[in-house]
């Protein structure tokens, strides 16, 4: 079920209605929102809810285990709790592609073995699920949470509907509280829920669905093209992702706080930053805190030196790359991304005297730290470009000849303005919005401008999405 279709809009509308009619009575409540979260997901495929029903059987026994366990066996349970999920997730996500990364290596050096694939079908949402029931055992492992002793509200936490198939990943001190404690639907939350869900359908359904065939046009044959149009559909891809990811973050926080739930904002201007470290703050900010909390920080993070912190920065991101997908693409675009924050990180112990990816000498006045800010953004947008590109080309082959169209081949393309216009017009929509966010220090920007104005904005995303109409289209995220 796909948040931009009409079949979600009236399920969410019964849904909704039965939620205000069991106002405070956060038990029915919370039995409502988790029947309603299993037909959700079983509308995509029943069988695959056994996974949800397996991670939250497994793991609210595992947090009870190991808050009132011993030592020893405190450690048992929660390595209980992260095999099993682990063990679910790399048999439905990682299989097929270890199982061919082995063949192909073997035929490599002669051997030519023949492994026949699985086929397994990957359930949708598994890797943020998964994430955030073993953010909970290791949080009650680490004292940081209390075990739940609820099991309807823990069933809850693992699979609540707007969040479950794309995130943001919730950690057990922010999301829990809020499914086992009473909520107030107040009418603050109506009018952000609204700002919420009309900008993140503008982002997905206008926006990214808008791009997406001239991005999609490119990759079905991009020799075809000269590099003005590589470059082109490159730049239309950051600003789908951004508007497809980001769109569905909207959405999910809007019908959330809609009932009372407050779900962490996911993203935060991420093309306005001015370091690949700035980026990862802003960008999907729930797997990278998940990231930098539960891998870079148990790997030892920034404290045993700088050639430890190296090998922690590569491993996390390579490790971050692999959790978006199966496949070569996603390990080097997370490696790229890898070598760029040990880059930063390399100039920073050089020049730590100069702080965050400072260029210049002595002070520069306000004009100059503002041109020195934009040149720092722009150089940071092309490397995540460069990134984008990684991991939007699905094979290997796919990369070279990207990477060749782009900074090979000559740039003159007669066909260049079709894409430019529709993709120029985007951009600057989102940068407008963006810059707006980040002037005023909220993303509330349009309740924060004149009434005229907001119900203005208001009207023509209305009139935009009325005009362009729903299409069901998955969202980039759902594969991961």
């Amino acid at each position: 079920m796909l948040f931009n279709s009409y079949t979600f809009l009236v399920f969410y509308a019964i849904v909704f209605v039965a939620y205000v009619a069991l106002s405070r009575k956060t038990a029915g409540q919370n039995l409502l929102l988790l029947v309603s979260s299993y037909v959700f997901y079983a509308a995509w495929d029943y069988r695959f809810l056994s996974l949800i029903l397996l991670s939250t059987v497994v793991d609210f026994f595992a947090g009870l285990r190991i808050e009132k366990g011993n030592n020893q066996s405190r450690k048992r349970w929660l390595l209980f709790s992260l095999v099993v999920n682990l063990g679910v997730l790399a048999t439905f996500k990682y299989f097929d592609f270890a199982t061919e990364s082995f063949c192909q290596l073997t035929a490599m050096f002669g051997l030519g073995l023949s492994i026949p694939m699985a086929e397994i079908i990957l359930p949708v949402g598994i890797s943020f699920y998964t994430f955030q029931t073993l953010s909970y055992t290791i949080d009650v492992y680490r004292g940081r949470v209390p075990a739940c002793n609820n099991p309807l509200g823990f069933a809850v936490y693992v699979a609540f509907f707007p969040q479950l198939v794309a995130g943001p990943i919730e950690r057990a001190t922010h999301f829990l509280p809020q499914v086992l404690g009473p909520r107030n639907i107040r009418r603050v939350d109506l009018v952000i829920g609204l700002q919420f869900v009309l900008l993140g359908y503008f982002y997905k359904v206008v926006l990214a669905d808008s791009i997406a065939p001239m991005v999609n046009q490119f990759y079905a044959s991009p020799s075809r093209y000269g590099g003005s149009i590589a470059w082109l559909a490159n730049v239309g891809f950051t600003v789908q992702i951004y508007g497809d990811f980001a769109g569905y973050s909207m959405i999910a926080r809007g019908i959330s706080r809609w009932m009372g739930f407050r779900l962490m904002a996911n993203f935060r201007q991420p093309y306005l930053a001015a370091s690949p470290r700035d980026f990862w703050n802003r960008w999907h900010r729930s797997l990278s805190q998940w990231l930098r909390r539960y891998l870079y920080f148990e790997l030892g993070g920034s404290r045993r030196g700088f050639a430890i912190t190296c090998r922690n920065l590569i491993l996390t991101m390579l490790l971050g790359g692999l959790w978006h997908g199966a496949s070569w693409n996603f390990v080097i675009w997370g490696g790229f991304h890898g070598i760029l924050l040990v880059g930063q990180h390399a100039w920073m112990v050089v020049r730590p005297a100069r702080g965050n990816w400072h260029l210049l000498q002595g002070h520069p006045g306000q004009l100059s730290s503002k041109i020195l800010r934009l040149a720092k953004i722009m150089v940071t947008f092309v490397l995540m470009l460069i990134g984008w590109t990684l991991f939007r080309c699905e094979s290997l082959s796919d990369i070279t000849v990207t990477f060749s169209r782009m900074f090979l081949s000559p740039l003159a393309d007669p066909r260049w303005l079709s894409f430019a216009v529709p993709i120029g017009t985007a951009i600057a929509i989102m940068l407008v919005i963006d810059v707006w966010k980040e002037k005023i220090k909220s993303e509330l920007v349009f309740l924060r401008a004149p009434v005229m104005v907001r119900w203005s904005v208001y009207s023509m995303i209305v009139f935009s999405l009325l005009s362009v109409g729903f299409r069901p289209t998955n969202f980039i995220y759902f594969q991961f």
